[in-house]
């Protein structure tokens, strides 16, 4: 298939792709020489869009794009111990943004019963919202 292809089989842009190549983690395929159906379009396969699909889906778990180029790394050396080590790292720094997430919601939960108990005045989201820039 053609970049376009892998991009669309994958569920990003070509850009995207191209971008994941600069950096290493996917493979830029020769160009095919000679004549023909095709001529000098770089051909991708299945194994491209797996990983394609790996390197999106490690992303979506929070890991960066340096973990990520680490982990593909590891699968060539099948070092589990690292992997896991990178796994419990990622876990450690998403209960800490899952963290500040519950007390974001809690203190918008707070200020939202506050805005609907019907007090005069300025309501206390905007008010909150107006003091954090100051």
């Amino acid at each position: 298939m053609t970049i376009a292809g892998l991009a669309r089989e994958a569920g990003v842009g070509v850009e995207t792709v191209r971008y994941y190549q600069r950096r290493g983690l996917l493979e830029t395929p020769e160009r095919p020489s000679g004549i023909g159906r095709g001529g000098s379009v770089r051909r991708y396969g299945i194994e491209d869009v797996r990983r394609l699909r790996f390197i999106r889906a490690a992303q979506a778990a929070g890991f960066t794009l340096a973990q990520i180029e680490e982990l593909l790394a590891l699968d060539a050396t099948d070092d589990r111990k690292r992997a896991r080590e990178l796994a419990s790292e990622q876990i450690a720094a998403l209960d800490v943004k899952i963290e500040g997430l519950e007390k974001a919601r809690a203190s918008l939960r707070r200020l939202a019963h506050e805005c609907g108990s019907g007090a005069a005045g300025p309501c206390p989201i905007l008010t909150s919202f107006e003091q954090s820039h100051n």
